[in-house]
């Protein structure tokens, strides 16, 4: 990595330009390899630069969607000044930063990614005026562009103001400006947090956790229904998903002859060249690690004879995730303890998607295949029956400790925030979206079973829309049935 000029604050560049020293952006770099910046370089690099703006662009494919949810956000909140951050870059080590990933509630607001960014909605008549407030194009006149380590020499192009007014749909200003403009704002207001600290700090007099959280809950459950364009790309996102699924059959040789981290990387390959990245951390579990139910470490040994559970998801780039689980038999046949457990959560994933109805309550998905799960425990003699009693104790819990699914969109786990009433107590709509993803684990050490279950887990997960009539499988691209899994994979290998 490149090491970026960053002369102190007196140095002859912002001299030039003639900034005081608050108004320069420039900081001064500690063992940096240049000393300074001459006049003669200072000037040099102030003119001989092309016209670059992007002019006549037309308007992101969610523009007229943002702008429905703007609106439904300021009906909801009358009369109040409403501030929705995207957050800032944050550190990984010393002078390098994590990718940016802007917060939901912004990108869902106004299909915007970039860091710094604050959306305002600002009451005007019976509604608000919204301004998204960006970063501008770097300055060339102090030496920004090409000495500041968030120049656009340094990280690419930003959009102009003019330009971002026109791909969003949404008068946009200059963000640097925004902190003076809250702190002398009067009314009431309301901000997400959580995100950005400087623009919080200058609401500090303003605002109250209740209310923001009552913002926060309202956007988390309305993004519940999804709208055309978000199902589109939830779709996108599991037929993406369905192909790194694929390539990862390709490579099981590789991945036996390396690690699990073969498997991760094959599929972030997918994500990152068909989408935006994976939309949560791969769980590529081999052998006695597929009853880990969240192992992202993905470094351990994976052997034949034993099975792969492959948690994984690509994030479209506007956001949307995809969230599916196989498990599959790393050889490509199931043995007969393994078909037989795998067969079990099938039989309770079928039951599960089948409860999956507009007008069903949420929490019926998640009891039809409990229930299916508890029967063959109990056929099994792993747990005594009647299944009734082990349901009302909830005793399955031991091997299927997780719940059944959850919502599914710009987060992996959407839609968080909302009322349990509104949410887990509440009723399917259709436009909804959730994983259905039963599993049995039998951990590597539970002496409450007998010792060829030891090591074995199995879970099966696709993402299901709820449609007008009943459901859809996004995901259902990727074979389930265990006959099916075995052809398939014999197909992909062969």
């Amino acid at each position: 990595m490149a090491e970026e000029l960053t002369p102190a604050a007196s140095d002859p560049a912002a001299d030039a330009a003639g900034l005081d020293e608050e108004e320069q952006p420039i900081k001064q770099r500690k063992n940096g390899l240049y000393p300074g910046v001459s006049d003669e370089l200072a000037e040099n690099m102030t003119s001989g630069w092309a016209d670059t703006e992007l002019r006549d662009l037309e308007p992101i494919a969610q523009a007229s969607h943002t702008a429905a949810r703007r609106a439904a956000l300021s009906a909801r909140f009358p009369g109040e000044r409403l501030v929705i951050p995207a957050g800032n870059l944050k550190t990984r080590s010393n002078d390098t930063e994590y990718a940016f990933r802007a917060s939901t509630e912004y990108a869902y607001l106004t299909g915007d990614q970039s860091e710094d960014g604050v959306l305002v909605l600002e009451p005007k008549g019976a509604g608000h005026r919204a301004t998204i407030y960006l970063l501008p194009r770097s300055n060339r006149a102090n030496g920004e562009f090409w000495l500041s380590g968030q120049g656009e020499l340094w990280v690419g192009r930003r959009h102009s103001l003019t330009e971002a007014e026109q791909l969003l749909g949404v008068r946009a200003k200059d963000v640097r400006e925004l902190p003076e403009r809250l702190r002398e704002a009067s009314g009431p207001v309301r901000v997400v947090r959580g995100h950005d600290a400087g623009i919080e700090a200058a609401l500090t007099d303003k605002v109250t956790a209740e209310r923001d959280e009552e913002m926060r809950v309202y956007l988390s459950e309305t993004r519940a229904v999804k709208d055309e364009f978000e199902i589109g790309e939830l779709q996108k996102a599991c037929d993406s998903t369905a192909r790194g699924f694929e390539d990862v059959v390709r490579v099981l040789d590789k991945a036996e002859a390396t690690s699990e981290r073969y498997i991760e990387g094959t599929f972030f390959l997918r994500a990152r060249v068909e989408g935006n990245d994976v939309g949560y951390g791969s769980i590529c579990a081999a052998g006695p690690h597929a009853t880990t139910l969240h192992w992202v470490r993905n470094d351990g040994p994976v052997r034949s004879g034993e099975l792969l559970l492959l948690d994984a998801g690509v994030e479209t780039h506007s956001l949307y995730t995809a969230d599916v689980t196989r498990t599959l038999p790393i050889n490509g046949r199931f043995n007969e303890l393994q078909r037989k457990i795998y067969d079990a959560v099938y039989e309770s994933q079928e039951a599960g998607i089948a409860a999956v109805q507009p007008g069903a309550k949420f929490r019926d998905f998640h009891d039809a295949s409990q229930h299916v799960l508890a029967e063959r425990l109990v056929e099994w003699g792993l747990v005594e029956g009647p299944v009734e009693r082990v349901l009302e104790l909830g005793l399955q819990r031991r091997w299927t400790l997780h719940g059944t699914g959850h919502m599914l969109g710009m987060d992996v786990h959407d839609c968080a925030a909302a009322r349990t009433e509104a949410y887990v107590d509440g009723t399917l709509e259709p436009g909804m979206c959730l994983t259905v993803e039963p599993g049995l684990y039998f951990q590597a050490d539970d002496l409450t079973v007998p010792e060829e279950y030891r090591g074995i887990g199995v879970r099966i997960e696709d993402d299901i829309l709820v449609t007008e009539d009943g459901n859809r499988n996004l995901s259902a691209a990727l074979p389930r049935q265990a006959d099916e899994v075995e052809a398939w994979m014999a197909s992909l290998r062969g």
